[in-house]
């Protein structure tokens, strides 16, 4: 997924808390909402993007 596109999707989720919070009465809460899912996508996408996605697997050893 390319950076733009992951960064997109995030100002997307921002946006959509924004509408959500102004439906639920406070715009505060919606827009605390949409950040997190923002930053939740922009970390997965960018994860994904630097191919570090399952490195936790048992047969690379890397186990904490």
């Amino acid at each position: 997924m390319s950076r733009l596109k992951t960064l997109g999707l995030a100002l997307a989720a921002l946006a959509l808390g924004a509408v959500v919070g102004t439906i639920l009465g406070s715009v505060w809460l919606g827009l605390v909402i949409g950040l997190i899912v923002a930053i939740v996508i922009f970390i997965s996408g960018q994860s994904g993007r630097g191919g570090n996605q399952g490195v936790n697997d048992e047969g690379h050893g890397i186990e904490l």
